[in-house]
């Protein structure tokens, strides 16, 4: 239960962040929080990262879709491990994925607002952040878990 908490928080956090976005930032379209650093930049994304698949919005919803059914379907599946960290970053993906599709499904396109201009990165939201932090613990998780490999 406590990993449907998690992708539940994840995806009022990042719906939160993106209503309050619409509201706040989209009026005056960027604020520097950290001069030439990090701006909060009212952004409109209709691709998937770096803006790859722009403006194929049927074919993301339904790769998220099915994305998400086979993570929900693997963390289900172990939740009766003690494999926390897997979990975890199951959940975080899940939610981070939910919070881009809602988007794509209700307006067309993802609210982005996290900008840092110091490196010229892309443009990027909360549900990204859940996203990549997820696919790197999960990386971890997999890399490191203890396998047997002798031979008798």
């Amino acid at each position: 239960m406590p990993y449907f908490i998690i992708i539940a928080l994840s995806l009022i956090i990042d719906q939160l962040s993106k209503y309050l976005t619409v509201i706040y930032l989209k009026p005056i379209e960027s604020y520097p929080l950290i001069n030439n650093v990090f701006h909060l930049t009212y952004a409109e994304n209709t691709g998937a990262a770096f803006s790859m698949f722009s403006g194929k919005q049927p074919l993301l919803i339904i790769l998220t879709l099915i994305i998400i059914a086979a993570l929900l379907f693997y963390l289900i599946r172990n939740l009766k491990t003690d494999q926390v960290f897997l979990k975890f970053s199951l959940s975080l993906i899940i939610g981070g994925a939910l919070g881009n599709l809602i988007d794509r499904i209700r307006l067309n396109y993802v609210v982005d607002m996290l900008d840092f201009t110091l490196i010229n990165y892309p443009v990027f939201n909360m549900a990204d952040v859940f996203v990549v932090s997820g696919a790197v613990i999960f990386a971890y998780t997999i890399l490191t878990s203890s396998t047997d490999n002798s031979v008798d």
